[in-house]
Formats: structure tokens, C-alpha cells, sequence
């Protein structure tokens, strides 16, 4: 999922889920350099362990360190989603996309077949975003998911809406589904799709290993069911549902023309 905009992504399970999560951000002070957190990690396991996160993941926070590439990238977030749709897809690569997710639409057709009939999400949106998040998996990232995270839940710009995801991945290493080594996308995504740790929790399917190419792709498929896809509607008609992957416009419609022309092709 690319950052730009998944602050609409996560919704608490219910109503005290929520609050335990939300509440998280508020217990502990946020910082804007690296100067403070170390203590902000104390404050913070406090909160994570109020929220039910365990001995591995409290042991996972304590290793975290400062991520200063995850910061530099979450400054310069913005323009990466300037410009136009066509200037978009051109800088994101758009014809190797349509290309190689051609070629891998009919190289899985099992499963894909099988997502579609279960979820009613068809090959072509889940091979865009698959190519445009990471390259159809070449392209995961190396940042360390757990201290992306954490710099991000602490860091003053978004902490209310890091810290549900900053427990989220401690829980997910609490379970196994994460380690304290874990790597990923700059800001904390994971595997094949780019998922927040949040939306493991919630929408991830199976062993929940986005890793996994077909865990991540039933995953994404998931997410976007749960957010509104219709099965008997366009691509233009399922907007609303790419949109909670990602809210910028010029995302959404390079999504939109690449899921066409995969589809169509």
C-alpha cells in the first residue's frame, strides 16, 4: 500500500479495540528528532502492554532503534504523488507493469481464478497494485518494519494514527507473523503488497505471511472487499475501494488504467 493516504485504512474491530489502540497515542509523548526516544519507547510499552501486546513484541520495541531513512522518506511523501496521471505512470513505470502483469496473469490463472471466485476481485487490480507497490515482489524494501513503525507512532507529524499500527506489528511478532529483524517498505509496510501492520491484523488471510505471494494477493483482495469492491461493477465503479488502499487521486486512476489494460489485454 503506498503510503500516501492509508490513514483511512485501519478500523478498530469494535469499539474498545479502538479505544485500547487509539489511546495508545496519547499515553506517550511524540519528538521530532531522535533525541527523545528511548524514553518515548518506555512510555509507549506501557500503553502496547494495556493493549495486550506480549513478552516477544515488548522485547521487539526495546530493540527498536530511531529510523532516520523512514523519516527523510516520510518528508518527501508528498511529491512522489505530484504531477499528473501520465507523469505518474510514466516515473512509476507503468508499461513494464501492464507488461509483466500480463505475462503473470496467465501464468497464475489458478490462482487468480480462485481469488475472484471467493472474493470477487478480479487479476487486474491485484497485479497493479502488486507492481506498482514493489515490483511484483522485487522490491520489498529493507527497512526494519518494527523500528519503521515505532518512529513513525512517535514522530509529532501522524503519531494517533501510527501508534494502532505500531501495536499492530507488535502483536504480529508476538505471533510470529513478524520478528524483531523483520524488513520491509519505509514506512513499516509489508511484503508482496505493501500492507500496514494494522491491516495484517485485520485483513490478512491464512498464515497472514505477506511475503507469501498468494497470502499477499488473497490478502489485498480481502482488504478490498471489506472496503466496498463490487463484483458486478467496472474498475471506475470500484473507486471507492482502491481509494481506501490509497486516497491520491493520481494513485487511484494509474491503478484504474493499468487494472484495464492487464485485463484487457
Amino acid at each position: 500500500m503506498a503510503f500516501f493516504a492509508k490513514e483511512t485504512s485501519i478500523v478498530a474491530a469494535g469499539a474498545l479495540a479502538f479505544c485500547l489502540l487509539a489511546c495508545v497515542a496519547q499515553a506517550a509523548s511524540c519528538g521530532n528528532g531522535a533525541a527523545g526516544f528511548e524514553q518515548w519507547k518506555v512510555e509507549f510499552a506501557r500503553s502496547a502492554k494495556a493493549a495486550g501486546v506480549k513478552e516477544k513484541g515488548i522485547a521487539a520495541l526495546a530493540g527498536a532503534k530511531y529510523a532516520r531513512g523512514t523519516i527523510q522518506a516520510d518528508r518527501s511523501v508528498n511529491k512522489t504523488f505530484s504531477g499528473s496521471v501520465a507523469d505518474f505512470m510514466r516515473r512509476r513505470g507503468a508499461a513494464a507493469i501492464i507488461s509483466k502483469g500480463r505475462s503473470l496473469k496467465m501464468a497464475n490463472t489458478a490462482l487468480f481464478h480462485n481469488i475472484e471466485r471467493n472474493y470477487g476481485v478480479p487479476a487486474g487490480v491485484l497485479l497493479a497494485i502488486w507492481g506498482m507497490e514493489t515490483a511484483f515482489g522485487t522490491s520489498m524494501g529493507n527497512q526494519n518494519t518494527v523500528s519503521a513503525i515505532l518512529t513513525l507512532a512517535y514522530d509529532c507529524r501522524r503519531p494517533q494514527f501510527f501508534a494502532p499500527h505500531a501495536v499492530a506489528a507488535l502483536k504480529l511478532v508476538d505471533r510470529g507473523v513478524l520478528s524483531a529483524g523483520s524488513v520491509g517498505a519505509m514506512h513499516g509496510e509489508i511484503g508482496q503488497t505493501g500492507f500496514l501492520p494494522g491491516n495484517v491484523l485485520k485483513y490478512g488471510v491464512g498464515s497472514r505471511n505477506m511475503r507469501d505471494k498468494s497470502t499477499a494477493l488473497m490478502s489485498t483482495a480481502n482488504f478490498l472487499r471489506a472496503h466496498g469492491w463490487r463484483a458486478d461493477g467496472g474498475y471506475q465503479d470500484n473507486m471507492s475501494a482502491i481509494a481506501s488502499w490509497n486516497s491520491a487521486s493520481v494513485y487511484q486512476q494509474a491503478i484504474v488504467r493499468i487494472s484495464e489494460a492487464i485485463d484487457g489485454g
